[in-house]
């Protein structure tokens, strides 16, 4: 199994997908919405095609699944998941933060994953276990051990006008305990971060296997830390994802245990 191969693939639709993006950031778009304020462009629907024109063409055998409705099971070992765009409503409003999130699980484990952020043209990869990279230069995760000298990020699920665990209760907790938090609008682009050093922790609910697939490899092999929520095993399926560096991941688990016992009241 050449993963190199792979991965190369995966860096040049990747790449393609989002020059066409970048492009077209202060394009005229459609717009339509799949809920209260969960949004697709049109653009989100010709990255998706752009990019599984090019894998499938290569790799006429996977299975394929994305965002944007695309799914396409053989029922073979392979099977590519990715976000065309992840960071819709910041392209939508053409706030220049955005990734593009592609990667590959064989018989259940993705082995390979890349997050290309073309507005600065950073190509975050990874590869099970033969470590993570930024433009070919190899990352880890940040050496700070106290959360509150710690710079995390985090995200809000697109319910939580509807649902009551929307982490709000979270995000407040936080901000008392921490030094500061940032919120970008894309999941990847932000356990990428935690990756490569810039932030710390992350933590987000509700996230989908195409939101973290990709970045969640990359930040293990950065040598960082996974789990959900209550430090149990993660999972790109699970609702909850918590990412840090490792030194603080403990210190962020007590912080949502709090946010669980405020709910339960």
């Amino acid at each position: 199994m050449e993963t190199q191969v792979y991965l190369e693939a995966a860096v040049d639709a990747a790449r393609e997908a989002g020059q066409m993006l970048k492009e077209n950031l202060n394009v005229s778009r459609e717009i339509s919405f799949k809920g209260d304020v969960d949004l697709v462009t049109n653009f989100d629907n010709q990255s998706q095609k752009m990019i599984y024109d090019r894998l499938s063409t290569h790799f006429t055998d996977h299975d394929f699944i994305a965002e944007e409705g695309l799914e396409q099971e053989k029922g073979g070992d392979f099977c590519w998941i990715f976000d065309p765009l992840d960071g819709t409503t910041n392209y939508a409003h053409r706030f220049p933060i955005f990734t593009v999130s592609i990667a590959l699980v064989w018989k259940g484990q993705v082995i390979c994953g890349v997050v290309y952020d073309p507005m600065r043209d950073e190509m975050f990869t990874g590869i099970k276990g033969g470590g993570a990279f930024l433009n070919g230069r190899q990352i880890k995760v940040s050496s700070i051990n106290e959360l509150d000298k710690s710079l995390v990020a985090t995200g809000f699920p697109y319910d939580l006008r509807e649902s009551s665990d929307n982490n709000i209760a979270h995000f407040s907790n936080f901000l008392t305990r921490v030094q500061a938090i940032r919120r970008c609008g894309s999941a990847a682009m932000d356990l990428c971060y935690v990756a490569c050093g810039r932030f710390d922790g992350f933590w987000e609910l509700k996230l989908k296997p195409w939101d973290v697939a990709a970045a969640a490899l990359i930040v293990e092999e950065a040598r960082g830390r996974l789990s959900d929520f209550r430090n149990g095993l993660f999972s790109i399926y699970s609702q909850e994802t918590l990412g840090t560096n490792g030194l603080i991941h403990q210190q962020m688990v007590d912080v949502l245990s709090l946010g669980r016992r405020q709910e339960a009241r």
